[in-house]
């Protein structure tokens, strides 16, 4: 499962969804299901978003690891 910290980092920008998804390109929408975890960005996107927010994409997004019960 892919999990994000892009809400802090658009708290940190100051900017709400609305204007960061002008930025990247993207709805408002797209923005609010990427920080619900309801939707995983393509490499493009991740990529333009690190890069609004002046961070490496590590710093927004990262896999969560499966526990040993689901594998």
């Amino acid at each position: 499962m892919l999990k994000n910290r892009l809400k802090e980092r658009r708290a940190a920008l100051g900017v709400n969804q609305q204007e960061l998804g002008r930025m990247a390109g993207v709805s408002r929408q797209t923005i609010s299901l990427i920080e619900r975890g309801d939707y995983s960005p393509s490499v493009t996107l991740a990529l333009t978003l690190a890069r609004i927010c002046g961070v490496r994409v590590e710093d927004i997004f990262s896999l969560e690891e499966e526990n040993d019960e689901k594998r």
